[in-house]
């Protein structure tokens, strides 16, 4: 699913006031209202101004979405903190909300609402009149029962580097957890354990050996470290593979490193110290090499399965220096002339 940014939406900062958020808010409406707006593109606008405008003008509900922090932007692909996908709140109620204006159903919240205020919407059965600028429509909120038992298993993504493969010893993997609380008051009053959120957040950490050979997006089941409910039952982790290194490409138990020479010495050959995992190697860089250009370098990539490494695969990058003489000039414009 997509992430809202339910700030951007109403053209507001973070730290606006409520009176900022519902004047924009009110303004945005009239605009794109159904009754004054015909237009397709309206229509998405303002269910996306008033699902914005239901959670930043709600204290309760602006609290949980600022708890996702601030470096997300609109439009990025979302996925639910662990622990928060799926959740079940409310004894599997799911809810849902429509537009009506006049008869007209304008469809419901997104997925991204859902997947944070389920629980906050469940069990509402209630008509709200909203009015801004002499225009009024109902907001009706209704409930649907869900037979869907409670996910308890957690999926985490996680980076792993070519040293981390290499090395062959368990890497630490460290989330937040996030779960029900259990600790509000049955009265709806003010929670200090989860500050009124109705969720508390618990950073987990746990070792994991990551197998040879693994893959991009490969999933590692770690069992009975997922959530946990009221009945004692525990779920899984899932643990996703994301290959992250700054200096290696992993293929298997192939890498692939890029090495810089001048041009110069992609002419005329050259001598190069490199590092790999394996320790310092001195390469010979052969004349007359062009750029992309690969030297494969046997046995210095990953461990096999079968035993032994795969290969480092040199790739060839010819930069300019960034600064140059007056005679490396000179010369440059003599070779161009010979062209």
């Amino acid at each position: 699913m997509q992430y809202k940014d339910y700030y951007d939406i109403l053209g507001v900062k973070r730290s606006a006031t409520e009176s900022e958020i519902k004047s924009a808010y009110r303004k945005l409406a009239r605009k794109y209202h159904p009754d004054v707006n015909k237009t397709k593109e309206a229509e998405t606008k303002f269910k996306d101004i008033n699902e914005a405008y239901e959670v930043l003008g709600d204290k309760q509900k602006r609290q949980r979405y600022d708890s996702l922090g601030t470096n997300w932007q609109g439009g990025a692909e979302y996925t639910p903190p662990p622990g928060f996908e799926q959740f079940n709140f409310g004894g599997g109620q799911s809810s849902y909300q429509t537009f009506n204006f006049g008869g007209e159903d304008l469809g419901g919240f997104s997925d991204f609402f859902s997947s944070l205020f389920g629980d906050m919407m469940a069990g509402q059965t209630q008509t709200r009149r909203k009015d801004f600028g002499g225009f009024n429509f109902n907001t009706e909120h209704r409930t649907r029962q869900s037979t869907k038992p409670e996910n308890l298993d957690v999926t985490v993504t996680f980076n792993v580097t070519a040293k981390d493969l290499f090395n062959q010893k368990p890497v630490t993997v460290k989330f937040n957890q996030m779960e029900k609380c259990t600790q509000c008051p049955p009265n709806g009053g003010y929670c200090t354990n989860c500050g009124g959120t109705g969720i508390k957040s618990e950073q987990k950490s746990i070792k994991v050996k990551i197998p040879t050979e693994v893959k991009e997006g490969q999933k590692i089941r770690i069992k009975g470290e997922g959530k946990s409910d009221e009945y004692g039952r525990k779920g899984d982790l899932y643990l996703i593979l994301h290959m992250f290194d700054k200096e290696y490409e992993i293929d298997g138990n192939d890498l692939t490193k890029d090495i810089e020479v001048t041009p110069a010495q992609a002419v005329l050959g050259t001598k190069k110290d490199l590092e790999t995992l394996h320790g310092k190697i001195g390469i010979k860089i052969p004349s007359k090499t062009s750029t992309g250009q690969i030297l494969r370098l046997k046995g210095l990539g990953l461990p096999k399965k079968s035993g032994g490494y795969g290969n480092l695969n040199v790739r060839i990058k010819i930069t300019i220096p960034k600064t140059l003489t007056e005679k490396q000039l000179e010369l440059y414009k003599k070779l161009s002339e010979l062209d």
